[in-house]
């Protein structure tokens, strides 16, 4: 008999939070000034997206749903939607497990999830090193400039961020 592994359920009960509010826009759309950012892992297994888009973002990419996207649709372990990237049309689709950060700043709201499994999983078929977030940062510094930007737009720079909620105190060391 294994041990409980709370941090891998409080995963799996945060994908579901992701998906229950992506199912909300799904149905009713965007409340408010509600818009999401979504980063996640493009070679993780079952990430479909184009080939061109893929050499674009070869480990890692941040989608943005706010003002222009189609064909939301919800299942219970993936989402897709169809984006414009330079005005050319992409489908997504996006199991929540290849997600690494969901966050919404008009409600001061983000999630990190933990890639380690993943990402040692996929590291160890290809035997490539991850390289990280769009251009190199960290997953962290990433999550730091998106909340810096977000405030920044929003004019309130020296207000504190919003609550992220972390998995790394739920690891078993």
């Amino acid at each position: 008999m294994g041990e409980l592994n709370y941090g891998r359920m409080m995963q799996r009960a945060m994908h579901g939070l992701v998906a229950e509010a992506l199912g909300y826009v799904a149905e009713h759309g965007l409340p408010g000034d509600h818009h999401f950012y979504i980063s996640f892992i493009t070679p993780h297994p079952g990430v479909d997206m184009p080939d061109w888009l893929r050499e674009q973002f070869p480990e890692e990419m941040m989608i943005v749903l706010q003002h222009e996207y189609d064909d939301l649709a919800v299942a219970d372990d993936r989402f897709s939607v169809s984006l414009s990237f330079q005005d050319r049309p992409a489908t997504l689709v996006i199991p929540y497990e290849a997600v690494l950060q969901f966050a919404d700043p008009s409600a001061e709201f983000g999630l990190r999830f933990d890639p380690s499994d993943t990402l040692a999983d996929l590291e160890s078929d290809s035997e490539q090193e991850d390289s990280g977030l769009l251009g190199g940062g960290s997953a962290e510094e990433t999550a730091r400039a998106i909340e810096n930007a977000t405030r920044e737009q929003r004019g309130d720079e020296d207000k504190p961020p919003g609550e992220v909620v972390e998995l790394d105190a739920f690891r078993k060391k």
